[in-house]
């Protein structure tokens, strides 16, 4: 019986080991390809190791040497201004996460606490707006933010995403629900109002679940080009990710430079594994936690 339970346990590990591997060999292969000379990455495709490697890519990228020394490294001669675009996404992504965040918790403390007419019935048409693509709003979007003339500002870009989104009122008022009631009452007989009690109470014992949600919507604001593309065309407010899609894109020679590209791609990274680093074990302790209720 003991054996049996080991050869399980030893299977468990296996299985994990294995999707941990094909999780991560994607981020390999961009390091892989970054530190892979421009000149020998079509020669030696498929060499699991990088040939002959070198941080000259990453200097190409960062602008640290110029357009003639990067077509002699076999580069295509652009460069990214990747500290400029590396604060627009910032930008962008921090605005969008404080305030989503912030209405979406409001949205969901009323939903989950506040009683009044129809709320059930409007929470459901509420989150059934998940199902909706979002490219459904797409050009309705673009054509306001056009008639209010915000191209090509950080205003237009965010302006879309900056108040409650269906899923964060889902999710946090999912952990709403799981706070103990008698804490709220306690706080009323004493005199609290909603908004003390949600600021006091409510927010600080959803540390977790709000810190999650924080880092989603970070995450997803940080790797959105599409709507960043569309209205934020001019450098001073151009994102990275649509950075590095100017950048493939800006090839004289024809071939896209893919160990440029992927310099460029591995540092964008860098942000959010510095986030997972962080929180990472508060997420996880988050999402144990809360129950769908």
């Amino acid at each position: 019986m003991a054996a049996v339970h080991g050869s399980g346990k030893i299977l468990l590990r296996l299985t994990i080991l294995v999707i941990l591997i094909i999780t991560l060999f994607p981020f390999y292969w961009v390091v892989r390809t970054a530190l892979t000379p421009s000149k020998v990455i079509f020669t030696s495709p498929s060499a699991f190791w990088p040939p002959n490697p070198t941080f000259d890519n990453y200097l190409r990228v960062l602008g640290l040497v110029d357009a003639e020394t990067s077509v002699r490294m076999g580069g295509s001669g652009q460069s990214l201004n990747f500290f400029l675009f590396l604060r627009n996404s910032l930008i962008v992504s921090t605005i969008i996460t404080i305030f989503q965040v912030f209405f979406s918790a409001l949205a969901a403390y009323a939903f989950a606490r506040l009683k009044f007419p129809l709320r059930n019935q409007l929470f459901g048409i509420y989150v059934s707006a998940l199902a909706v693509p979002g490219i459904v709003m797409l050009i309705p979007n673009f054509v306001l933010i056009q008639q209010l003339k915000l191209q090509n500002t950080f205003l237009g870009i965010v302006a879309p995403s900056l108040f409650m989104t269906p899923f964060a009122v889902f999710f946090l008022r999912q952990f709403f629900l799981g706070i103990n009631k008698e804490l709220e009452e306690a706080a009323l007989i004493e005199g609290a109002g909603r908004i003390r009690i949600l600021f006091q109470i409510i927010l600080p014992l959803s540390s977790g679940s709000i810190t999650t949600l924080s880092i989603i919507t970070f995450i997803n604001s940080w790797n959105d080009y599409l709507w960043p593309l569309l209205v934020g065309k001019s450098e001073q407010v151009r994102v990275l990710t649509v950075a590095l899609g100017i950048f493939r894109s800006q090839t004289p020679q024809g071939a896209p430079d893919w160990s440029g590209l992927m310099a460029g791609t591995s540092l964008a990274i860098i942000p959010i594994i510095i986030l997972f680093v962080s929180f990472g074990k508060k997420i996880i302790n988050s999402l144990g936690y809360m129950g769908f209720r």
